[in-house]
C-alpha cells in the first residue's frame, strides 16, 4: 500500500532511510526503520519512528511522533520529558513524543519537515 506523496518517498529514499507505510484501523502512518540516534544520548543507537499522518496530509500537519523501543537517556536512565505515554499502533506499543508544531506550511511542508522535527527533538532530549 502506498499513500505517501511521491516527493516524500523520493526524499526518504534519497536520505537512505528505510521506511514502510502502514494503515491501522483507518489511521495511516509511515514508520522509519532503524532511524539513527544521536551518539551516546540514549540506551540504543537506533529506533523505529512512527509518524501518523492526519486526514488531509500533506496539507494537514502531523502531530507528535512515536518510537519503539522506548527510549531512556543514557546518563540518567530516565525517559525524556513528555514521553511517558504509551500507545498501540499496528500491534506494537510505541512511546509517544509529545512535540507539537504550529509552523506547518500547507503545500510546502511534508515528511522532510517531520523528519527534521524528529531529529531536532531527539538531539535536544532531556
Amino acid at each position: 500500500m502506498t499513500f505517501l506523496p511521491s516527493g516524500d518517498r523520493r526524499y526518504l529514499g534519497g536520505r537512505g532511510l528505510t521506511f514502510c507505510e502502514i494503515e491501522d484501523r483507518g489511521r495511516k502512518a509511515v514508520v522509519l526503520k532503524g532511524f539513527p540516534l544521536p551518539t551516546n544520548l540514549f540506551q540504543v543507537n537506533e529506533v523505529d519512528v512512527l509518524i501518523q499522518l492526519p486526514p488531509g496530509y500533506p496539507d494537514a500537519c502531523p502531530d507528535m511522533f512515536w518510537t519503539a523501543p522506548h527510549l531512556v537517556l543514557a546518563k540518567s536512565g530516565r525517559e525524556p520529558n513528555c514521553t511517558q505515554v504509551r500507545e498501540t499502533f499496528a500491534g506494537l506499543e510505541w512511546q509517544r513524543w509529545s512535540r507539537h508544531s504550529q509552523d506547518w506550511r500547507p503545500g510546502a511542508d511534508g515528511i522532510r519537515t517531520m523528519v527534521k522535527r524528529v531529529e531536532q527533538a531527539l538531539e535536544v532530549a532531556k
